[in-house]
């Protein structure tokens, strides 16, 4: 069986985004629970990790515009007592430096499953689990390196990361989806990107998800072909990273999988009553 890699981000989100203000905290937390339970049960995972993020995005330090048009938005009332149940009551661990989505990343291997239901992570190899559609994606390498790179041209506006003018998802599969190599997918957007190395890099580091610890996208990409003057703007980008402390790009993560069926939830893992489903959260 595998484990569960679970984004516990969204899942204090979504159940925190259920409960108004004026309803009860424990109808938050009780969603919580059950949506963890859902996870786990159609997963049939007897083991999970779930991953939160904390303090100190090295993305925000390389890019000071990156999610900044999320800070008039108003988080659900009941956020923040999701995120600290989900840390007291399922052990969720808190990245430090980096982001959930990269200890997800780092810590998916041939025995674990991601769960979540964000489509970026879809640039990690490995099984995906979408719980609203309780379907899963096997994600091979190749695939991976075709999702990184269309969100290269696509970018994400949610995240206040513009890529190409003009390129939408269609437009980026048709340039992508036909490369069979790294080397042919990165000249094709660095050329769509009229050669602004600099915001190539930039935007390259903030959407690339680690698969290793400490490995951004400049560290990784050194295996590429790259040109004299593109390699001396990668060189400066790989110096600023040294330049950061020590702990940015520390991953925490080293805790023991716990037992989805330990008092750990507060709960035995119990059949769901039929009325609690997954796509109700």
């Amino acid at each position: 069986m595998a484990i569960a890699l679970v984004d516990a981000d969204l899942v204090a989100f979504r159940c925190a985004a259920t409960v108004q203000e004026y309803e009860p905290l424990d109808i938050a937390v009780y969603r919580v629970d059950v949506l963890m339970r859902q996870i786990l049960e159609a997963t049939e995972s007897e083991q999970y990790k779930a991953f939160l993020t904390g303090r100190g995005n090295f993305r925000k330090i390389i890019n000071t515009k990156y999610k900044a048009n999320r800070k008039d938005k108003e988080p659900p009332f009941y956020l923040q007592d999701c995120r600290e149940y989900l840390i007291k009551e399922w052990n969720a661990v808190v990245s430090e430096g980096i982001e959930a989505d990269d200890l997800l990343g780092i810590e998916q291997t041939d025995e674990t499953v991601v769960c979540s239901l964000d489509k970026d992570l879809l640039m990690i190899p490995g099984v995906h689990f979408n719980w609203n559609k309780v379907e899963y994606t096997h994600v091979d390498q190749l695939l991976g390196l075709r999702t990184f790179y269309k969100q290269m041209l696509i970018g994400d506006r949610s995240d206040n990361i513009f890529g190409v003018d003009k390129i939408g998802p269609v437009k980026a599969a048709k340039a992508i989806d036909h490369l069979e190599t790294e080397q042919e997918m990165f000249d094709t957007v660095l050329a769509l990107y009229d050669d602004e190395y600099s915001r190539f890099i930039m935007n390259a580091q903030c959407l690339w998800i680690m698969q290793n610890e400490g490995e951004t996208w400049a560290h990784r990409s050194q295996g590429l072909r790259l040109t004299s003057v593109f390699r001396q703007e990668l060189e400066k980008e790989l110096e600023f990273m040294k330049s950061l402390k020590d702990d940015t790009l520390t991953a925490q993560s080293t805790m023991k999988s716990a037992t989805s069926g330990s008092p750990t939830n507060g709960m035995e893992t119990e059949p769901l009553d039929s009325n609690e489903t997954i796509q109700t959260l």
